[in-house]
């Protein structure tokens, strides 16, 4: 009897069976099929190492939606000849943690085998939940694989950290898009697609894999209606919208993003300055919050080289005047550099911690 958490639905005679969408129609099956993450499954790197030895410790899967932490945690039950429990820390409670639980020790009592349990959206569970799995994961009933796109050190218990390895997941290049609408273009009713339609899609992608042939998946079924065996680049265009870009409103993405308009404007680049600006724009950052970090970079990375510039820049804070900010952003990154504000309000904050 399969444990109720896994993945596989049982069936019936009278029970349809949903067509999966492309994405799962083709997840890997093996580690050799898995597309991307190079500096985790490449030869002699820590995950193919311990996939190949067939003796998986705990870990983390860290990164960003549709970079395959899901497709890693199913790998690593058939790897290792494992039952699999995979639950999800949105719907899960410790009700459910505890039913894992014993479905492993009937599995580990029964068949001898161990048990992979995979949590996605780990960071999710709170501390109570968290803690329920740590003395299972210690004696080895259970190994872990976590999913997040939340960073762990932030999110998840130091103690459970202590029991299970961090791995970073990144996002698919245009390269590893390009290898997955190779393996999925038997799959897509005899529809091509011209290369500046595969950029057009790439870009709406993001470097997100399931949402790459979601939109695939789309573009292929409009032009099999309408005859066409091959999408061009208008075509795509008229039967796909923009995506919005990866951006949370205080998670990860957040604040790599306002770090790296940061770098930017201390690095004097115009063109990466008004990137990332206008990413977070487009993402959905609030315009004033944008204004008030652009006050600051003047303060803080001009200073007292140019003391005149903060003015121009407080009068762009106006919420009615968002178009100032990509005009005054360039003007920022041009202006001479000093950090002497920066340096002093140090020792100030320090000496007004300081105990009497």
């Amino acid at each position: 009897m399969l444990p109720r958490h896994t993945y596989v639905r049982t069936m019936d005679l009278f029970t349809t069976a949903p067509k999966p969408p492309l994405a799962e129609l083709i997840r890997p099956k093996t580690i050799d099929e898995v597309v991307g993450q190079r500096h985790l499954l490449g030869p002699g790197k820590p995950l193919r190492l311990a996939y190949e030895a067939g003796k998986l410790h705990s870990f983390i899967l860290w990164g960003p939606p549709g970079v395959g932490k899901t497709t890693l945690g199913r790998l690593a039950a058939s790897a290792t000849n494992s039952n699999f429990i995979a639950v999800s820390a949105v719907l899960a409670g410790v009700k459910d943690i505890r039913q894992a639980i014993e479905d492993a020790q009937n599995s580990l009592d029964r068949d001898g085998k161990s048990t992979v349990l995979f949590v996605d959206e780990i960071h999710r569970f709170n501390k109570a939940q968290q803690d329920a799995l740590l003395p299972h994961v210690e004696s080895g009933l259970l190994t872990l694989v976590g999913g997040t796109t939340e960073h762990p050190g932030i999110e998840v218990n130091s103690a459970l950290l202590s029991r299970a390895q961090v791995y970073t997941l990144t996002p698919f290049s245009s390269d590893e898009l390009q290898q997955l609408h190779d393996r999925a273009l038997p799959h897509l009713q005899g529809v091509t697609f011209s290369a500046d339609a595969l950029d057009l899609l790439k870009g709406f992608a993001d470097g997100d894999g399931r949402r790459f042939l979601n939109l695939l998946e789309q573009v292929a079924a409009a032009a099999k209606g309408a005859g066409i065996a091959e999408a061009d680049l208008e075509f795509t265009k008229n039967s796909t919208s923009p995506s919005l870009r990866r951006f949370d409103k205080g998670g990860d993405a957040h604040y790599e993003l306002i770090s790296a308009l940061h770098k930017s404007v201390r690095g004097s680049n115009v063109d990466a300055s008004l990137y990332w600006l206008a990413r977070m724009l487009e993402g959905g950052a609030d315009g004033r919050y944008l204004a008030r970090r652009l006050v600051r970079m003047a303060i803080e990375d001009i200073g007292l080289a140019d003391p005149r510039w903060r003015w121009p820049k407080r009068r762009c804070t106006c919420a009615s005047r968002p178009r100032a900010m990509p005009s005054t952003t360039p003007g920022t990154r041009c202006r001479p550099s000093s950090r002497r504000t920066a340096r002093a309000r140090c020792p100030c904050t320090c000496a007004m911690r300081r105990p009497s």
